[in-house]
């Protein structure tokens, strides 16, 4: 106990600093978990939360017996694998050919031209790809209508809206991703490339047999981490991109959620699953971190 006055006395300032950020998390993160015990209540908004009534699982097996429920996590976990194919290995190629830059100035601009999309609000980005992938007035099915092609229903077909759902996110996502990647990359020994230089090897070679690996405890605990979220989907994309024509794809976790949730009131559903993603994605990223320590000894725990 005294050592522990000691260094609050002497780094008080520290603890201080402390503060705001403890408090946050206690206010918004740890305060509202109270607030899963809706799923095992048939919660009536009136009586709040700790006059409701319990009902157990009884909420979980209206779930479980619910149509739209499968649909939704079918398509989370479908659309959720194609980005972890897809979106996930784009940050490290691109982090790979950014660090091949020589240019100084041409790699600087490279890079904030790829961040720039990051920092576009969803709404945004949603209204950018109906002005261009609109079937009847987007830019693109207008030039391709010039050469004499047929209109692409990028937006209205439900197999082409899924490769524009992929190439948006890939675009949104992979230049900020790559700022992780490239932090990494500097905790590479230059002195390795002098060697390989030395011994023969090409751009290639000293890519594949230097920075990939030295990257690789980076690479395995991001994918550890994109593997707990395949449950998890964000709600912007899916419905700012996502239409009536596409709802058999479109329609995920997020969504489904919100419509239980806000637009019919049933809040005890909304929470459940809620509560069912979390425990599904902390199995999930346990499993995944456990066979990653198992393959490569790299994890996250």
């Amino acid at each position: 106990m005294r050592n522990i006055n000691v260094y609050l006395h002497r780094y008080w300032q520290l603890y201080a600093m402390l503060v705001l950020p403890v408090a946050y998390f206690v206010v918004f993160r740890y305060g509202p978990m109270y607030g899963v015990t809706i799923a095992f209540k048939d919660f009536n908004l009136f009586q709040g939360v700790s006059q409701s009534p319990w009902v157990g699982f009884d909420v979980f097996k209206q779930i479980f017996k619910m149509d739209a429920f499968y649909l939704a996590l079918r398509n989370t976990f479908m659309l959720n694998f194609l980005d972890l194919v897809f979106s996930f290995p784009a940050p490290i190629l691109l982090a790979l050919m950014l660090n091949e830059i020589r240019s100084v100035l041409y790699k600087k601009i490279s890079q904030t031209i790829l961040y720039l999309p990051h920092f576009i609000s969803w709404v945004i980005i949603g209204g950018i790809v109906y002005q261009a992938f609109s079937t009847s007035s987007g830019i693109v099915n207008t030039l391709l209508g010039k050469i004499g092609v047929a209109p692409i229903p990028f937006l209205s077909d439900k197999y082409y809206w899924i490769f524009t759902y992929l190439g948006t996110g890939v675009w949104q996502s992979a230049g900020w991703g790559t700022i992780i990647y490239l932090a990494a990359l500097t905790a590479i020994n230059k002195e390795l490339y002098e060697a390989a230089e030395v011994d023969g090897a090409g751009r290639f070679k000293k890519m594949w047999h230097i920075t990939l690996p030295g990257i690789k405890s980076t690479i395995v605990v991001l994918l550890v981490l994109k593997l707990g979220e395949m449950v998890q989907i964000g709600f912007e994309r899916p419905f700012v991109i996502g239409n009536v024509t596409v709802k058999e794809f479109s329609e995920v976790l997020s969504t489904f959620v919100y419509k239980v949730g806000l637009q019919t009131g049933e809040y005890s559903v909304a929470t459940a699953v809620g509560f069912f993603q979390a425990v599904v994605g902390l199995v999930f990223i346990l499993t995944a971190n456990y066979i990653a320590k198992k393959t490569t000894d790299e994890g996250i725990l």
